[in-house]
């Protein structure tokens, strides 16, 4: 078991009252199912009345995202109990069952939606490689000055990240095999195919070949032994599990299951309340992707953020680039195959400006973790990228009668 662990409680099968207070986001995701399965028309009605519609869906939400910490949770005490390789891959397919999820039910309720992916797919990757590496970066560096991370796995993320973003989001523009946007069925068959090997090997090399390039620098070259710290501090300690309750292995698993289930549950009722907000409201279609995004990476976000503050970088940029790798390696895949079953087409290519966007954010990702080192600077740069992509969600095309108007 890794340094650090040891201070982690373990204990038996909880009672009533330690259930309840650990698990209150998976009871109130139970009560909240329960609720839109037998009152389905009336909460569907709420659709009518923008007045009701608004508290429903920030409930709604809510409880969801509740459940998702929990899921977080259950799925980091597994990574503790079990070890590696099962502790990153439990919580990496945790994370991304509520992903695909939650895409597939906007994909499938109301109006066809061909871009829920794509916007959902760039709205994980700006929301990581910007807005929670910027924010890691700027507090990190406010709070240690610099952060040192282990080169080589860095290294690792991004040489598999960023063909895989290019050849998803960008490639297909430039196909010729459909009119749209769109892999034809052969190239999606191909590219889940290439998409799940290479995420394969990154993963074999991960957990059992090459662990050591995912751990802290040594102490020589850590920021904590430059600035006269204790170096052991950073170098011995690659999780911060923080409070973490540990109960018996089966019990963590079933109640990873269960706390999951609501949240699959709840995905259509929250994709018709999306559905409306597009159609009837007029609201970007791509807030749609970004809700998802959000709903998904919050509880790891924070723990980004932790885990800087604690002078942990390596598990802020294990944290941050994992998360991103892991929705292009998998979820992408996943949504193709959906698609091809249920015959409707999946619009991968970005539009130009987003293109620009993608293409800036991976260059400036190469340049802040191929240094080794990090800082308040990098940190700024990258939430003034995430600034500008919120801007552009909500920069509607306008119609002219000179200019033809530009589709996302």
């Amino acid at each position: 078991m890794a340094a650090g662990h040891h201070e982690i409680e373990k204990r038996g099968l909880p009672g009533p009252l330690a259930f309840l207070r650990e698990d209150a986001g998976f009871v109130a995701g139970v009560i909240v199912t329960v609720v839109a399965i037998l009152f389905a028309d009336e909460v569907h009605a709420t659709l009518d009345n923008a007045v009701l519609a608004f508290p429903a869906f920030l409930v709604l939400f809510g409880v969801m995202l509740w459940c998702a910490f929990g899921v977080v949770r259950h799925a980091d005490s597994l990574a503790v109990l079990l070890g590696e390789p099962y502790g990153t891959l439990i919580l990496t397919l945790a994370v991304i069952g509520i992903e695909v999820a939650l895409i597939a039910a906007l994909m499938l309720t109301g109006k066809s939606s061909p871009e829920t992916a794509r916007d959902t797919m760039m709205s994980v990757l700006m929301i990581v490689l910007c807005g929670m590496v910027g924010l890691t970066l700027l507090l990190g560096g406010w709070r240690h000055i610099e952060q040192s991370h282990n080169l080589q796995g860095a290294t690792a993320f991004l040489s598999v990240l960023v063909p895989l973003a290019v050849l998803s989001l960008i490639l297909p523009r430039y196909t010729t095999s459909t009119a749209e946007p769109t892999f034809s069925a052969a190239q999606a068959v191909y590219f889940s195919l290439a998409s799940i090997f290479l995420y394969g090997i990154f993963l074999a090399m991960q957990t059992v070949r090459h662990g050591d390039f995912f751990r802290p620098p040594s102490a020589p070259f850590s920021s904590a032994a430059r600035h006269g710290e204790e170096a052991a501090e950073e170098s011995s300690v690659s999780h911060d599990h923080g409070d973490l309750v540990l109960r018996p292995t089966a019990w963590h698993a079933v109640m990873l299951l269960g706390t999951l289930l609501p949240i699959i549950l709840l995905s259509k009722t929250l994709a018709k309340f999306v559905d409306y907000g597009t159609t009837e409201l007029q609201l970007p279609a791509a807030l749609g992707g970004l809700l998802i995004a959000i709903l998904v990476l919050t509880p790891e976000g924070l723990g980004a953020v932790k885990a800087a503050l604690g002078n942990q970088i390596q598990r802020s940029v294990n944290i941050c680039l994992g998360s991103a790798l892991a929705t292009i390696g998998l979820t992408v895949p996943a949504v193709l195959v959906i698609g091809l079953v249920t015959a409707q087409p999946v619009v991968l290519g970005l539009p130009p400006a987003k293109e620009i966007l993608l293409i800036l954010t991976l260059g400036v990702s190469i340049v802040t973790f191929l240094s080794g080192r990090t800082n308040m600077l990098l940190g700024a740069v990258h939430l003034v990228i995430f600034a500008t992509y919120i801007v552009l969600i909500f920069d509607q095309p306008i119609a002219s009668p000179d200019l033809p108007v530009a589709t996302e």
